[in-house]
């Protein structure tokens, strides 16, 4: 499956949010795919986080702004997670709201056997 997930940093709301996309159309099978920003996505969830819950999970560490980002609702596999806990580190370690979007394409994650 191929994911994306966009991660945005607003200072005037307080808030982070983190939304999870997926291309859902059927692929043909054993097709060599490359992950394009421009292809369709499809909305998978989405979490809102206060901005102090964020930042007081950074100060504790990785391992507990990991726990903290996962909920019912956006529960990314362990490579991913490690990611998105990477970047939200460094929207907040910017001193103005940006945002990050992260591409990820399940394959990669297969050992390789050619």
């Amino acid at each position: 499956m191929r994911q994306k997930f966009v991660i945005s940093r607003n200072d005037v709301k307080n808030k982070l949010r983190i939304s999870e996309y997926a291309i859902i159309d059927k692929m043909p099978k054993y097709a060599v795919v490359q992950i394009r920003q421009d292809e369709r996505y499809t909305l998978l969830g989405e979490e809102t986080y206060s901005s102090e819950v964020v930042a007081s999970s950074i100060a504790k560490g990785r391992g507990e702004l990991l726990v903290m980002l996962r909920t019912k609702n956006l529960f990314p596999i362990e490579p991913y997670a490690n990611k998105i806990v990477d970047s939200v580190i460094a929207l907040y370690q910017s001193a103005e709201d940006q945002s990050a979007e992260l591409f990820f394409d399940d394959i990669d994650l297969l050992p390789d056997y050619a």
